[in-house]
């Protein structure tokens, strides 16, 4: 599609637009570069900047030739650049450890240049970003300033180039936030701005590394400094700062009026190459955007592109279509009109056959470095201190992770935003119930979207680790019943997804345009989730701050069919609803042609989907047990602050604390699409739970007990009444059960308080086992003859059965009781996690701070070390009694 070019003469000709590759992290491949050219010609885009992390040869050893097998693959990816009309321009990094007085070094970049120019470049630019601003003593004696420095290197080389049409400069303070003391009083912009050769373009972040907002008229102060109008290196969608985040939202925050006071726009997107349509689609369509009589429309610009905006969601919620509409002001550029173009034109390439083979994996590294700052007054500049790959921070196309320990509170300012973040409704104002869910306080005004504040307050220290990194598989044991069960496959059949087993054709598992609009909304923006993560916030948020309306309260009773009740039930079944559409775009994206595209969103859906799936199971938890008797201790949780995303906002709504590692899941190596639902447990439920019980016991014996199938058919409810009937029957509201599409596959069973669970037992359940199962309560240890043997262990687990009391020191720490059992076939392993999750907010809400599992055999050690649970040693005198807790 060729989008129609409005604009009129008031923008330059010479509009730079494109895109950077300037992130760190798996680079795109040559097959992903010459389908990039291809669409920026298709879309008017013009501008491609070659400035890979991966590319060691383009900062940290910037002195090396490149290889022959380099060279050529440069030559192709230029010729390829060139036959689709895109300039290919070449940035190089030398301001790690360059002398900028030494004529060697002079030669050196030089030569290197030299050797690109030959590969068929015509465009170049030099980075100084994330570099210290202490010069040698050799270059102290040659120049008057660091800014000096660098102007003269930068110039000497136009001049060696023969002044090329696109040379562009990078400069060590290139967002406002680094500029010292600011932007017009910036000794160093000042100097680039006189010094620097006028045919030189400057690149420019905004207000910080990644902008929320960039204002017409911060960037007429800055042009004035520079004395030229600056290209914006934009990194609105870049996203290697955080494992958990991606970025499918509309260009926005900038304002069409921005298109004359320009000199370009260059996009840094995210590092999987083929979720940035989006966002490169919709900045090509912001810079075609008509801006004819904008002195007339500057002021009206804002509002008048929200209130279109606001009717778009309206109309689109109404099933009209709006893609015509003459009411819509044309002369600006809406946001998510221009959102809903670009998935109309993202769909087909979802068909588009491509292979993918092998692990999924993503293509961030696994740490980007951090970015220290100066203690100094006189620098707030990032500082490196090694001239490596692992340098001390990142390109402008890369947003710096900062450290939490700032030196000063100027450093700590020196990171505020222009914007204060705040969870904004589509039409971009706060609403009420959102702003009642969303108090933030100064130290999050001063945080960008890649950043953390570890100290500031309780809510930052419970959720300071929610920046989730994968996890090893080895990590994860998924029952404590783990041996492999006799002809049980290694896998659900369907559950891994093939290459054959695509079913495009079939309306059910189709891709559609309201999938896509899904996907986008819950993963946006930086500084805003889209308008259905929003709703998922809000939603959840509204149900847990209300469930004392559905709460069993004998002195209040509430009328069932009160409106409030229906209300509450009302907004939890749209919250399922919510979670069964994010269930079926997960299933759908699984059946896609782009293996490739699957491989890089897969992680990322998979994610969400669990979360979600996780809230919705805490919600059928409160509808089911009448709310929560006495609410939730923790309070009002912060989301926007921290790294995560959604995903970490809604999971940071739960009512837990020190349960950041239930968190941490380690995606599938290769896509599957089973979906594995937790739910409370039901009383219908009995029969599988006891089944499974018995079925895993059994794998466990192996051989060595065959016969104990056979022998159990006299006593089917035998392992259940010991393991888990006294739960299920004193305390079914604990329970939780995990189904896949056929059967259940795991259930957990809690307690609140366990020393009351064992008072019930003693006085209600074990006088219902002697009745049940006679002959094995009156016999004695003697008689045991008359037991067949495969029983015998069994038996004498039940004559036991709560027979001792539970150790003061145990229930100290440690007052909730729990039995954890997951079949072997469940594939996923995050779900023995989510599911402990699922019971440790159920006893949270009511008032428990930790939980113990009881005499704990060699089997299931492992797994529940696996989930947090340490032995408690010194709380037992019984030897063969072992005890195993965790403290949330």
């Amino acid at each position: 599609m060729q989008l129609e070019d409005t604009s009129d003469s008031k923008k330059d000709d010479s509009f730079i637009c494109g895109v950077v590759e300037g992130f760190y992290g798996r680079p795109w491949t040559l097959d992903q570069r010459k389908d990039l050219f291809v669409k920026l010609q298709e879309w008017g885009m013009n501008s491609y900047l070659y400035a890979p992390k991966d590319d060691y040869k383009h900062r940290a050893y910037w002195r090396e030739l490149y290889s022959v097998e380099e060279a050529e693959h440069l030559t192709t990816l230029i010729s390829a650049s060139k036959e689709c009309n895109i300039t290919f321009i070449y940035a190089l990094s030398p301001g790690l450890d360059i002398t900028y007085s030494s004529p060697k070094e002079m030669v050196i970049l030089k030569r290197k240049l030299d050797q690109v120019a030959q590969f068929g470049c015509t465009a170049f630019a030099l980075l100084f970003d994330d570099i210290e601003a202490e010069m040698t003593e050799s270059d102290k004696e040659a120049f008057q300033s660091f800014a000096q420095a660098q102007v003269s290197v930068t110039n000497e080389i136009y001049e060696y180039l023969n002044q090329p049409k696109e040379f562009l400069f990078c400069p060590t303070q290139y967002c406002a936030s680094r500029a010292v003391p600011d932007v017009p009083n910036s000794e160093y912009l000042n100097t680039v701005g006189s010094k620097l050769a006028p045919g030189i373009d400057v690149m420019w972040t905004g207000p910080k590394v990644i902008s929320r907002l960039i204002t017409p008229a911060s960037i007429d102060e800055l042009a004035e400094v520079l004395r030229r109008k600056p290209v914006i290196w934009d990194n609105l969608h870049a996203n290697d700062y955080d494992q958990k985040r991606l970025f499918l939202g509309p260009y926005s925050g900038r304002p069409s009026t921005l298109l004359t006071k320009l000199k370009g726009v260059l996009t840094n997107p995210n590092c999987e190459y083929g979720a940035n349509f989006i966002a490169i689609h919709t900045v090509a369509q912001w810079s075609k955007c008509s801006i004819e009589n904008l002195d007339e429309n500057q002021g009206n610009d804002t509002v008048s592109a929200v209130s279109a905006d606001i009717k778009l969601e309206q109309e689109s919620r109404s099933g009209r279509s709006d893609d015509e509409d003459p009411s819509l002001p044309m002369l600006l550029y809406h946001p998510r009109l221009a959102l809903k173009k670009s998935l109309q034109l993202w769909l087909p390439e979802f068909k588009r056959t491509k292979s993918m083979w092998g692990p999924i994996s993503k293509p961030h590294v696994s740490n980007v470095p951090p970015v220290t700052f100066s203690s100094s007054g006189q620098s707030a500049v990032a500082c490196s201190s090694t001239s490596s790959l692992e340098e001390g921070g990142t390109s402008p196309g890369s947003a710096p992770m900062p450290t939490a320990d700032h030196s000063s509170s100027e450093d700590a300012n020196e990171l505020a935003s222009d914007a204060t973040l705040t969870p904004c409704l589509v039409d971009g104002t706060e609403s009420a119930e959102s702003a009642s869910m969303v108090s933030l306080d100064r130290v999050a005004e001063c945080l960008e979207p890649m950043e953390t504040v570890e100290s500031a307050s309780s809510a930052s220290s419970q959720a300071k680790n929610l920046d989730v990194e994968d996890v090893d598989d080895n990590d994860i044991k998924e029952s404590p019943l783990k041996e492999e069960m006799p002809g049980a496959p290694d896998h659900e059949e369907g559950d891994i997804v093939m290459e054959s087993e695509r079913k495009e054709e079939e309306e059910d598992y189709q891709l559609g345009v309201d999938d896509l609009c899904l996907l986008c909304d819950l993963f946006y923006l930086p500084f805003e989730h889209g308008p259905q993560g929003m709703q998922l916030l809000q939603e959840f948020n509204w149900l847990k701050l209300n469930a004392h309306l559905v709460a069993s309260n004998p002195s209040k009773p509430t009328a069932a069919g009160s409106p409030e009740v229906k209300e509450w039930h009302h907004r939890a079944e749209k919250f399922d609803a919510m979670s069964r559409a994010l269930n079926r775009l997960f299933t759908r994206l699984t059946y896609i042609n782009n293996r490739e595209l699957l491989y890089e969103l897969y992680p990322y859906v998979w994610d969400m989907r669990g979360v979600v799936a996780l809230l919705n199971s805490y919600v059928k938890w409160l509808a089911f047990n009448q709310g929560s008797k006495q609410g939730f201790l923790t309070g009002e949780q912060e989301p926007w602050v921290f790294r995560g995303g959604l995903a970490a906002d809604l999971q940071r709504l739960l009512p837990l604390e020190s349960v950041n590692d239930l968190f941490l899941y380690k995606s599938p190596e290769t896509p599957t699409r089973q979906v594995y639902t937790i739910r409370p447990y039901l009383a219908s439920d009995e029969r599988s739970v006891y089944e499974l019980s018995r079925r895993l016991y059994i794998a466990r014996l192996g051989a060595a007990y065959c016969d104990m199938e056979k022998t159990l058919h006299s006593y089917p409810n035998l392992l259940g009444d010991i393991n888990f009937g006294a739960f299920l029957t004193l305390s079914p509201e604990f329970c939780f059960v995990v189904e896949d599409d056929h059967s259940v596959v795991g259930f957990i069973a809690a307690a609140a308080n366990a020393k009351e669970l064992q008072r019930q037992v003693r006085v209600a359940w074990i006088p219902e086992m002697q009745t049940k199962y006679a002959e094995i309560f009156q016999s004695s240890s003697s008689e045991d003859a008359n037991i067949p043997g495969p029983l015998k262990d069994l038996a004498a687990k039940l004559r036991k059965l709560h027979t001792e009391d539970l150790p003061d020191a145990l229930l100290t720490y440690h007052p909730s009781q729990l039995k954890m059992w997951l079949s072997d076939t469940v594939i996923d392993h995050s779900v023995s996690k989510r599911l402990l999750t699922c019971a440790v907010a159920a006893l949270r809400a009511h008032g428990s701070s930790g939980c113990h599992v009881y005499d704990v055999d060699v089997f299931s050690m492992e797994f529940y070390s696996r989930l947090g649970f340490v032995e408690l040693k010194n709380v037992t005198h019984v030897e063969d009694v072992m005890y195993f807790g965790r403290i949330f």
